[in-house]
């Protein structure tokens, strides 16, 4: 298998480390850089977020995806017109800070809403994501950037964005040439079993931009390091090198070590197993 592909850190693990201490983890470790999300960076101004981007580029890092606002109030799929158009507000404050750090992917959730898409039904969910979308789209194409939505944690039964059925619907009905998908194993299998992430994966190939590495064993979102669980990898990473995938792709789980506080050779150990695991696969 030729890989074609680097590896990335999700912010969420990093705790507190100043930047030049993950920039300093990510080039002992092996990461190309780092996913990012706003709570690294919510007290920056915007020419400190430009120094934070040229920094990591000038070790030949980068923050190449970040992971937009997923706290409740921020659902673009909100039955509530006027809670859709606060959290399309907010989800554009973060698209442009993220075009200022340099990424190129921001990941989105298609909901926070807990409900199930079986109950509520499905067009309602659709009809409110288009309106968010419609908007923030042409915003992304003027930022140059791409919005990635990710299939969702299915924490009941039938969960909008959940589904193979659903990721196919928003390829079909989100023909922009910014829109992508985010496909996040750990979630696919909850969602499906040892099988939900291929099966999401062929659902979402045609628009896959930006991946999240992690597993489980079914049950819960464990977030644990790939291979110590039960997604199969093999199908996984043998995909990611047949479509010749050549963007970061972030693990997003911490080192499988006692932490948190992980070591530099705890976040190496990461590292080289993701890297022998996607080298055992075919």
């Amino acid at each position: 298998m030729e890989k074609t592909w680097s590896w990335s850190a999700s912010g969420v693990f990093l705790g507190e480390e100043s930047f030049d201490d993950i920039r300093r983890l990510c080039r002992y470790a092996g990461f190309s850089g780092i996913e990012g999300l706003p709570a690294q960076f919510d007290k920056k101004k915007d020419t400190e977020l430009e120094k934070i981007g040229k920094d990591f580029q000038s070790d030949g890092l980068s923050i190449q995806t970040f992971h937009l606002p997923y706290a409740e109030r921020d659902d673009i799929a909100s039955f509530y017109e006027a809670d859709r158009r606060r959290a399309v507000d907010h989800i554009n404050i973060w698209m442009e800070r993220a075009s200022i750090l340099g990424a190129s992917v921001c990941i989105q959730h298609s909901t926070t809403h807990q409900g199930s898409a079986d109950l509520e039904g499905f067009d309602p969910y659709l009809k409110q994501l288009a309106k968010s979308l419609g908007s923030l789209l042409p915003a992304a194409e003027s930022l140059g950037v791409t919005i990635a939505l990710e299939n969702s944690l299915p924490r009941v039964r039938g969960r909008f964005g959940s589904r193979p059925e659903h990721l196919r619907v928003f390829i079909r009905e989100f023909d922009h040439p910014n829109f992508g998908l985010c496909l996040d194993t750990g979630h696919a299998q909850v969602a499906g079993g040892m099988e939900g992430a291929i099966q999401l994966f062929e659902a979402m190939e045609p628009r896959l931009v930006a991946f999240h590495m992690q597993d489980n064993a079914g049950d819960r979102d464990s977030h644990l390091a790939p291979g110590r669980g039960l997604v199969n990898w093999n199908g996984v990473f043998g995909r990611l090198a047949r479509i010749g995938f050549d963007r970061a792709v972030c693990i997003e789980a911490p080192p499988f070590a006692p932490g948190p506080g992980y070591s530099m050779e705890d976040w190496k150990g990461l590292v080289d197993d993701t890297e022998k695991l996607a080298n055992q696969s075919k």
